[in-house]
């Protein structure tokens, strides 16, 4: 150490600069690596000291050696050692430029639960793999990472939920010291063996193992005969012990194979293989990692075979339970899609139908019977059929779901245990192609949901009763509407829209979006809103299949052609909405009110729309309060935008016309009217014969000078 020459710290940048070693610092939980400037040019970044993100510095570096160096890490952590790892640093295109070694002593926070190390990078020079140099240099951290490799390896597979993606995950395998540069499965199957998967050889050079009979003198054979591995550690043992098959094994080029049984639960279902470029002596050490390995992939090809088995079973079950569509219905498109619950069997209680009807009408049918499980299934697949019977008997769709809800209520009793009972929810419509026009009845089911010709979406206000099986003596009553030409029906159970999180509110409005923005045909409109719910998926049986999911969906679409459908743009698109509100039901006028600020939802003038809502509400309650009828709401909008009217009409079956009255300041009733003349731009009273209706305007520009106004209302006091 020198004297009087300053702090002899000074030079110690020097010296590690001379020795080819950088510095670094990782604080895992603040996800920041400190580099010097040694350290940064060894890692391929510019030569100057610098704070990296993880991800950056995980880009860097080969995605096997970024696992390794976190198991190495917790392990160090554990034993009171130094973390000693091998780390191959990466070029933008994927190549590896050095190897550098890294040493450090990691520490663990338990508040924080964070790791924390200060270590050393220095370039080492990599010995061929295979040689007695190659095992030498990584004797010291042989332990440390098998270790790191076996976790991440066994995590990988355990996470692996089919065949194709186990085997996926044992191509990518890299084992530290040793990696093998061809691997196999083999499966087997009565008396014959066949590769179920490979990688490192092309397909055509693999057709030879694809399938041979177990008396084959081939090492993969023996191993499945006898249980017990096979390590061949030269090309000459190979040619020695399997004489017949060694002239195919030859033309690959390798010169170590190693051989080992897939066994589960003592009984050896395949065998798989790794096969090395290099020469391996398989130590005690490397054929404890291959067994290891062989261990767990044998665990997850039986998981994954077993899951596969039952996705099979159940879609097959599910599959006989869901109706095809059936023929093209002139004027009308129709889509349709089911996905089941994730975990689990994959069958569950929602299911819709089809039926065909005498006069060329079908009825629609969408439900969702209580519960994700097989009783759910076996009830819905009864329900479904008893349905069928009743709509093929003629009967109207109130009759419909009357009785299958006094047959659900004895169906459900009688299966399975008594306290267990289930209800199941409904939604049946009878629909006449010719017309458009659907009757309908509910059973504690979702509305459904109307996309209009010129895109904006509304919730269909129908009446309707319990759900199935709760009351066998539950009255449905029906409402009837009309599609449109260029509108689009929408039926779904509640798995569609209460999924992440979401109420029903909310729910509808994330699925708004896409009915209004969606521009593609009726089979994407469906994908797109299970793709909302899900993300994107494959198809499967009669639509996307998900691996995660919270509730069963069940969906249907249903599109009455239009000249719009053939290019040709419908004249002045029209909304139209209708709704029945009823003595027994006066919170039905709160729906109301929302249903017309959803018809106009972009009206352009907030005080107009306001306005619309308060007199429809004014009109729906003088029913209430001084008939004894139920209100009919009809309301439509039409006409270019910038030149539009709404017209709302609200009917019923009271004799007396309505007056209009000019009521004191401490009268509680008597302005109905004189809050119409004052806010509608036209309005009046029409005798119905039996009943009457109550009508206004409004429109976007002035009205025309040919509307008609209120001369047929008594203007004098009642």
């Amino acid at each position: 150490m020198r004297t009087g020459a300053g702090d002899p710290l000074a030079d110690v940048e020097d010296v590690l600069v001379a020795l080819g070693t950088g510095l670094w610092h990782w604080d895992t939980d603040a996800g920041e690596v400190r580099v010097d400037a040694q350290a940064a040019h060894l890692l391929g970044l510019p030569a100057e000291p610098a704070c990296l993100t993880e991800a950056q510095v995980r880009a860097r570096l080969h995605p096997v050696d970024w696992n390794e160096i976190t198991g190495v890490v917790q392990l160090a952590v554990a034993e009171g050692t130094l973390a000693e790892v091998r780390i191959r640093i990466m070029d933008e295109r994927g190549h590896i430029v050095r190897v550098v070694r890294s040493r450090s002593r990691p520490s663990f926070d338990p508040d924080r639960k964070a790791y924390e190390l200060t270590g050393a990078l220095q370039e080492v020079t990599e010995p061929a793999p295979g040689t007695p140099a190659g095992r030498s240099a990584v004797t010291g951290d042989w332990r440390r990472s098998r270790e790191a490799f076996l976790l991440d390896a066994g995590r990988a597979l355990a996470e692996a939920r089919s065949t194709e993606e186990v085997l996926r995950v044992a191509a990518g395998l890299s084992m530290p010291g040793f990696s093998p540069d061809g691997l196999a499965v083999f499966g087997v199957s009565g008396d014959r063996l066949s590769v179920i998967g490979h990688h490192g050889q092309p397909d055509a050079e693999a057709d030879p193992f694809m399938d041979m009979s177990l008396s084959t003198d081939y090492p993969a054979t023996e191993v499945v005969r006898t249980g017990r591995a096979v390590y061949l550690s030269s090309p000459q043992q190979y040619r020695s012990r399997y004489p017949m098959t060694w002239p195919l094994a030859e033309r690959f080029g390798r010169q170590s194979w190693a051989y080992l049984p897939l066994t589960v639960a003592g009984r050896t279902m395949g065998a798989w293989m790794a096969a090395f470029t290099y020469p391996v002596a398989f130590t005690p050490d490397e054929r404890s990692v291959l067994t290891t390995v062989a261990r767990m992939l044998a665990q997850a090809l039986s998981r994954a075979g077993a899951a596969e088995t039952q996705r099979q079973l159940t879609d097959g079950l599910q599959r006989t339970m869901l109706p095809a569509l059936g023929p093209q219905i002139p004027g009308m498109d129709i889509a349709a899609r089911y996905v089941p619950t994730g975990g689990g069997l994959q069958v569950g209680g929602d299911w819709y139908d089809m039926i065909a009807l005498p006069g060329g009408r079908f009825a629609l049918v969408i439900g969702d019977v209580q519960g994700h499980d097989v009783r759910a299934a076996a009830l819905m697949g009864q329900l479904r059929i008893a349905l069928r019977a009743y709509a093929s008997e003629g009967h109207r769709p109130d009759a419909v779901l009357s009785r299958a809800s006094h047959f659900f209520h004895g169906l459900s009793e009688s299966y399975g245990d008594p306290a267990d009972l289930r209800f199941a929810t409904c939604y049946y419509a009878e629909v006449d192609p010719a017309n458009g026009t659907l009757e309908s009845a509910r059973a504690g089911h979702l509305d459904p949901v109307v996309r209009m010709t010129d895109g904006t979406a509304l919730i269909l206000a129908t009446a309707g009763g319990l759900p199935l099986g709760i009351d066998p003596d539950s009255d449905y009553p029906t409402t009837r509407f009309a599609l449109e030409p260029g509108d689009t029906l929408m039926l779904c159970t509640d798995g569609l829209v209460e999924t992440g999180g979401h109420d029903l509110r909310t729910g509808w409005e994330r699925l708004r979006v896409v009915l209004e923005e969606h521009e593609d045909g009726l089979e994407e409109l469906a994908d797109a809103l299970i793709q909302t719910v899900h993300g994107p998926s494959s198809h499967h049986t009669v639509g996307p299949l998900v691996d995660r999911r919270e509730d069963d969906i069940a969906l249907v679409l249903l599109h009455r052609q239009g000249e719009c459908d053939a290019g040709v743009p419908l004249p002045s698109p029209v909304r139209r909405t209708m709704m029945t509100v009823s003595q027994a039901e006066p919170a039905r006028i709160a729906t109301a009110r929302q249903h017309l600020r959803d018809l106009l939802h972009d009206w352009p003038d907030e005080e107009q729309r306001d306005a619309a809502v308060l007199l429809l509400s004014e009109l729906l309650t003088n029913v209430l309060v001084h008939t004894d009828a139920d209100a009919l709401l009809a309301a439509e909008v039409g006409g270019e935008p910038g030149e539009r009217r709404i017209r709302v009409e609200v009917t019923d079956n009271g004799d007396d016309l309505p007056h209009k009255r000019r009521p004191g300041e401490m009268a509680s009733s008597g302005r109905g009217l004189v809050l119409i003349e004052l806010l509608a731009d036209t309005w009046g009273v029409a005798p119905r014969g039996t009943g009457k209706s109550i009508w206004y305007e409004l429109y976007e520009s002035t009205p025309p000078p040919d509307a008609p106004g209120a001369a047929a209302v008594p203007a004098d006091a009642a």
